[in-house]
């Protein structure tokens, strides 16, 4: 056995094992109620169930009220055409069901069933689907071969009275388009001027050539061929939906068809593509080979056949992945929220738009992360958004939902879209809605920002963002060179006019410099000291600015520590009046927010220190919106072990005490009491706080 072939035994060996272990499989039904009492159980089913079954028999719209229905999607192939698989049969069709339902519920928070059929009928499968209508709340069909495909979701469409889709024809479809939207443009290519050649004659070639024609490419522009040759006008044993395009001559072969051809379309096999009919087409072609998971053709070859091709692929080890899960969870996530009663053409289009659009915006941190840091920029190896950008459930769901209101399918229109994309947003990020917050908040204000290290390609970016948000006015501190230079680096469209200062040849450096000697100079500071770290310390620059009233606030800290760059504020800006200064941390989960203070200050607090921070933090939650319920934190527990190392805590408690402050606080005590309001009713029910602790004091 060979090295190749052992690690393909290997990689296979992971692949079972991950789908046995620890639990056979990739899904699980919870509940969402409690069941822990007997009256739990007396509302869940008899006779507490009685009354939403009523309910629901007077009126059978409120199913989406009290069921789940409305968050509910059904997953149903029977298994004749299953990935590169083939018709493998319903059964072993499951897990690739399994891991659609999955994607669904990872990426837009969707419940799923998956459903295999072991049915060959495409008219008795869609009756049977029909029948399904009471359980869900939309239909996605999967891995169904064509033609019958056409049919059973022709039949359900018209039948069926929610929305019902074939994800490997539309979800392809939407993505393609998205993609060949943004190689059209960067290529400077009109639709209506662009010849293409399709190679798949089946669900998802024929659905992705009908989306294209829709964007504008004419239909007598584009040639398609099977298994079987060209598609023509004598062809007998074709769907209508593949009719429409047999439009050429039964004897035009391939390599002939792509002489002159701009754009090239594969949705059959490996390795269909010849080099040499890839040196044929036109210059700077569009080749999108997207057989799984063996291409047409490879990129290094096509690149070799033509240089300055645009290449996608299916798969996710080469640039511009054409991947599906970029628009089923999101468009069906639009569809459910507004209760729409299909998934339409203009809905379609709604999606393929907005994937376009926002492979055109910067890429955000988080993104580049996941792809080993690797920037992503809009251009040649960039048409399409990383199936883990963050922004596409808000951006794709939000344009979908709009689409549904636009053409009068959608049975729950909603009211407030910007609040739709907000709470879209906190779906699968808990801190959205409270980022959100906060940019609300000083957006009202128009700050100044100084951000002191703006000659780093993260904080060009975030300047950049910051304006275009409409938070406020950035500056940025740095070499103006460089940074103009770091902007065409990045193709940042609209960074060019981004305010720069250049700390070292400001004209207020006599000002800053004169000022800081007055604050230091019996802390034994000499005035070239002052000159020299207001001419070359971009930290005291931007303090510097705040103090004399030309910025509101800095961000720094990317390229230092925090304790580096604290100092360098310190010897600039004092504290309010005579309080302390307080660092103060957030954890944000779903449905729990919790502050830590003080996290990167004071080592060993005092007991005076603590209190502070106590007050400090609290003002801060109550200024973002929470109520709060402060814990000073010991490794015991109200005096239990007591010791020296805990005094000091017990005496912040006393200050308080003293000082007759406006929230609930109690301590010393372990921060899983502090975070467990049943075990603090259970083991102390002195404890003065009335639910978990939402901030936590740290001892040191």
């Amino acid at each position: 056995m060979d090295k190749n072939d052992t690690q393909q035994n290997i990689a296979r060996q992971a692949a079972l094992d991950y789908h046995e272990f620890p639990k056979p499989g990739k899904l699980e039904i919870r509940p969402t109620k409690p069941m822990a009492t007997p009256r739990d159980l007396a509302r869940a089913y008899s006779p507490g169930v009685a009354e939403a079954c009523l309910e629901i028999a007077a009126n059978p719209a409120t199913a989406t009220r009290y069921t789940a229905k409305r968050n509910l999607v059904a997953v149903i192939s029977n298994g004749t055409a299953v990935l590169g698989l083939g018709n493998i049969g319903a059964q072993a069709s499951k897990p690739v069901m399994e891991g659609k339902a999955v994607l669904f519920k990872k990426f837009a928070g969707i419940d799923c069933f998956d459903i295999e059929v072991d049915e060959a009928d495409p008219e008795a499968l869609a009756d049977l689907i029909c029948k399904l209508e009471p359980t869900f709340g939309a239909v996605n069909l999967e891995d169904i071969k064509a033609p019958d495909c056409f049919i059973v979701e022709r039949i359900c469409r018209d039948r069926m009275g929610i929305p019902v889709f074939h994800d490997d024809q539309h979800g392809t479809a939407i993505v393609v388009a998205a993609a060949a939207q943004n190689a059209l443009t960067i290529a400077g290519k009109d639709p209506k001027d662009v010849r293409i050649v399709g190679m798949g004659a089946g669900a998802a070639g024929v659905a992705c050539l009908s989306m294209l024609n829709k964007m504008g490419v004419p239909i007598e522009q584009i040639t398609v061929f099977d298994k079987a040759g060209v598609l023509h006008p004598e062809h007998t044993d074709l769907a209508p939906e593949q009719m429409k395009f047999a439009n050429s001559p039964k004897d035009l072969n391939l390599e002939e068809a792509l002489k002159g051809a701009n754009m090239f379309l594969g949705l059959s096999g490996p390795g269909l593509l010849p080099a040499k009919a890839v040196s044929r087409m036109a210059d700077h072609p569009i080749i999108f080979a997207l057989a799984n998971p063996t291409p047409e053709i490879m990129p290094e070859e096509a690149r070799t056949a033509s240089n300055g091709a645009m290449i996608a692929t299916g798969r996710s080890d080469y640039p511009n992945q054409v991947n599906n899960v970029l628009c089923f969870p999101f468009i069906f996530r639009g569809a459910l929220d507004v209760r729409a009663s299909a998934i339409n053409e203009e809905m379609k289009i709604a999606a393929a738009n907005a994937i376009a659009m926002l492979a055109r915006e910067d890429v955000p941190d988080e993104v580049n992360n996941a792809y080993s840091g690797q920037p992503l920029k809009f251009g040649r190896d960039y048409i399409i958004p990383a199936p883990f950008d963050p922004r596409l459930i808000s951006a794709i769901s939000s344009a979908v939902a709009q689409a549904a209101m636009d053409t009068g399918v959608a049975r729950k229109p909603i009211s407030n879209m910007q609040a739709y994309k907000k709470e879209l947003s906190a779906r699968l990020d808990p801190t959205a809605i409270f980022l959100q917050e906060i940019f609300e908040r000083i957006s009202s204000k128009n700050a100044r920002v100084v951000f002191a290290e703006g000659e780093e390609e993260v904080v060009i970016r975030a300047a950049l963002a910051f304006r275009n948000s409409g938070y406020g006015q950035p500056i940025l501190v740095g070499r103006e060179h460089r940074i103009k230079r770091a902007i065409e680096q990045l193709g940042l469209d609209g960074a060019d006019d981004l305010p720069i200062t250049n700390a070292k040849i400001s004209k207020q450096n006599d000002v800053y410099t004169d000022a800081l000697y007055n604050r230091l100079q019996r802390q034994g500071y000499l005035y070239r000291d002052c000159q020299r770290m207001v001419n070359l310390d971009r930290n005291i620059f931007g303090a510097c600015m705040i103090v004399n009233g030309e910025a509101d606030a800095m961000v720094t800290g990317v390229t230092r520590s925090f304790k580096s760059s604290f100092e360098h504020v310190r010897r600039v800006i004092d504290s309010k009046d005579e309080e302390i200064f307080v660092s103060c941390s957030m954890l944000i989960l779903k449905g729990r927010t919790v502050f830590l203070g003080d996290t990167s200050i004071y080592e060993r607090p005092t007991a005076e220190q603590l209190a502070q921070i106590a007050i400090s933090v609290s003002n801060q939650a109550r200024l973002m919106g929470h109520t709060p319920r402060v814990a000073l934190l010991s490794f015991s527990n109200f005096g239990n072990p007591s010791g020296p190392s805990t005094d000091h805590i017990t005496k912040a408690t006393k200050i308080l005490d003293s000082m007759n402050v406006d929230f609930e606080y109690d301590g010393e005590m372990s921060a899983e009491v502090a975070l467990n309001y049943d075990l603090q009713r259970q083991r102390y029910p002195f404890c003065r706080l009335t639910g978990a602790a939402n901030i936590l004091i740290m001892p040191g």
